[in-house]
């Protein structure tokens, strides 16, 4: 398939700076596959929409403050490094902008610093050395590691509205943003109207946002990302298979972990490991059966799983619906619900 079949035409005034308060105020668009209708509703009208014995399955990821402020030990450049994973002894994957060579040192405060240990095409390597540990060390300096596309700094709240309110698990460095729309309201009136819900782990990192670029889509390699799948989280999606029920999966992320256990194990079983899939259209779902999803930017790999999910041209008539009801887009930006 062809990149340019997952352009859209879109107005930057309608990327959202901020959420709506509260969350599950947030506009939803609701798409039903199977006539192709459309229906606005908002966020907190879930319950209503979903039936008894659903289950929602949401990413319980939490997002790391990954942008740490530094200045670049030899010449004083101020520079700015998102830290994106883990390779333990200290011992970083980071994403930094300028000229930088091995043995070149980023200085964070007069006690913590990182030695680069690896700059080549495949990523940067870098070595920490802090009388604290890394991970306090983003809690005290760094910074929610917002999207290029909002155009402002990272302020205090975005501390709180760039996190979901289940958030558990550090790792991430962009937010599952369709579980931003949650509240503990809406999960109090989903499982009192019989929707029950389920977590996974998948700590959003450079492969979900890594541009495509290939004019071919099939050419493009996605990165992989850790994620996690319980026993407990199998055993439910098994329970509501059986009785009948939908798996919702509360964001992309959501979908490819899910449909890569099955796909490597034939069936739901408690899983860890790196998920490298990368969905497109002619993809055959296991597992899913419904979608909450953010609105996505044009040419990238989520529009396409959404696009595998409902169909090309639903979606591209879902967007231009959206655009045309000045829904807000992206990050802290409205949702849609694919049924």
């Amino acid at each position: 398939m062809q990149l340019s079949e997952f352009d859209f035409p879109f107005d930057p005034s309608l990327v959202a700076l901020q959420p709506v308060s509260p969350r599950d105020q947030a506009r939803l668009l609701v798409l039903h596959r199977a006539t192709q209708q459309r229906r606005h509703h908002r966020v907190a009208d879930l319950p209503a929409l979903l039936n008894q014995g659903d289950l929602l399955v949401v990413n319980d990821t939490k997002v790391m403050a990954a942008r740490v402020p530094g200045i670049k030990q030899s010449t004083g450049t101020p520079v700015e490094v998102l830290f994106v994973k883990d390779l333990g002894d200290r011992r970083w994957d980071i994403m930094v902008k300028g000229s930088f060579r091995v043995g070149q040192i980023i200085e964070f405060d007069q006690q913590s610093r990182a030695t680069i240990v690896k700059r080549d095409a495949t990523g940067t390597e870098v070595l920490v050395e802090s009388p604290i540990p890394v991970a306090r060390l983003l809690e005290e300096r760094g910074m929610m590691p917002l999207p290029p596309y909002i155009k402002r700094a990272p302020t205090q709240e975005d501390g709180k509205w760039y996190q979901t309110v289940f958030a558990k698990h550090g790792g991430a460095i962009a937010a599952p943003t369709a579980g931003l729309h949650f509240t503990e309201e809406l999960f109090k009136r989903l499982r009192e109207a019989g929707i029950n819900v389920a977590t996974v782990t998948l700590h959003v990192g450079p492969g979900t946002f890594k541009p495509v670029t290939t004019e071919k889509i099939e050419d493009h390699l996605m990165g992989g990302e850790v994620f996690h799948v319980s026993s407990e989280t199998t055993n439910m999606i098994s329970q509501t298979k059986r009785a009948g029920g939908r798996v919702v999966a509360v964001g992309t992320t959501v979908v490819r972990t899910l449909e890569t256990v099955i796909k490597e194990k034939g069936e739901m079983v408690p899983m860890s490991g790196e998920s490298w899939l990368f969905i497109t259209p002619g993809f055959k779902f296991k597992v899913v059966d419904a979608l909450m999803t953010n609105f996505h930017l044009p040419k990238t790999t989520l529009l396409m799983l959404v696009s595998a999910f409902a169909g090309i041209e639903p979606v591209r008539k879902a967007y231009e619906g959206a655009v045309n009801e000045r829904y807000r887009f992206y990050s802290y930006g409205d949702a849609m619900l694919i049924l």
